[in-house]
């Protein structure tokens, strides 16, 4: 009964932690706000949601890429503890970008051009047009799946299952919120969220930053 209450307690982290540092990434501007933002006013709440159906589908099969192709290579302790030092230094990278960012950002820019396609194709397509995100998953998340494998099936469901949920509840708020006046969500608000996140995300990377060395550090022992 306790191991599997540590079990559990553990999956849950994975779920928590997966989910924050999702919505740090979701938080910021990049494509696929701006195609949210443009086309919120015409196609209403709905928007959001298919816009990161398509987006999860292509991190879905990213993710089944990664496991049925690297899985027994990411074990390693050496690869680990690369993959966690990297994902570290992105993360505190991006943590001082979005403080930097805080006095001048907004979360609806005075001019901005979408996409004009469907939803689903736009989350797609504005997920492959962003470097950053190929950038967030060869270093962050690939740590993480790394991490979940160790609690197979349900450790990377867990994993996948608090990213895309952070993703789908922000972008499905903005949808909302765009749909019903572009007042509702203050910058103010905007800029408290990313600075918490922020906050958030120099904690994590130093976790992952830890955990990396000391695995890499056992890999070099004789």
């Amino acid at each position: 009964m306790i191991i599997m209450a540590e079990f559990i307690s553990i999956i849950a982290g994975i779920f928590i932690t997966s989910f924050v540092v999702a919505l740090s990434g979701a938080l910021m501007p990049g494509p696929l706000l701006a195609v949210t933002i443009k086309e919120s006013p015409v196609r209403g709440f709905w928007t959001g949601p298919l816009i990161i159906a398509g987006h999860g589908i292509l991190e879905l099969a990213l993710v089944i890429m990664l496991l049925f192709g690297l899985g027994s290579y990411l074990k390693s302790d050496m690869v680990f503890g690369i993959i966690g030092i990297s994902g570290a230094l992105v993360m505190l990278w991006m943590a001082i970008g979005m403080y930097r960012s805080l006095p001048t950002l907004q979360l609806i820019p005075e001019q901005i051009e979408g996409s004009g396609m469907n939803p689903i194709w736009s989350g797609i397509i504005m997920s492959l047009a962003n470097p950053y995100w190929t950038v967030w998953w060869a270093t962050i998340g690939l740590g993480y799946i790394t991490y979940s494998m160790k609690y197979n099936a349900a450790g990377v469901t867990a994993f996948f299952s608090g990213h895309i949920t952070a993703d789908l509840l922000w972008y499905s708020f903005i949808s909302f919120g765009i749909s019903k006046g572009r007042q509702f969500i203050s910058d103010r608000f905007y800029r408290g969220i990313i600075a918490f996140c922020a906050s958030v995300l120099i904690i994590f990377s130093l976790w992952f930053g830890s955990t990396g060395v000391t695995r890499l550090i056992s890999s070099l022992k004789i």
